[in-house]
């Protein structure tokens, strides 16, 4: 159990999990990239040289709403 609190609806103890990028070449979760979305010629975001944070997420068993933060990890 963890000390994390609802910004929703204030219960105590959020569930954690993740969530899921299936796109192709994922690597089946999601990851926060620092700075503004950059296209590159082929319509993709350029991600080269980016800090890259794994982004876990938190469900509040009450109300259903999802916390998310970034950590550093990836």
């Amino acid at each position: 159990m963890n000390n994390i609190r609802c910004t929703q609806c204030g219960v105590v103890g959020l569930e954690q999990g993740f969530v899921e990028d299936s796109g192709q070449g994922a690597q089946g979760y999601a990851r926060w990239i620092a700075g503004p979305l950059e296209r590159g010629p082929l319509g993709g975001a350029k991600r080269m040289g980016k800090q890259r944070w794994q982004v876990d997420a938190f469900r509040c068993p009450n109300c259903a709403h999802l916390e998310l933060f970034a950590a550093q990890r990836t």
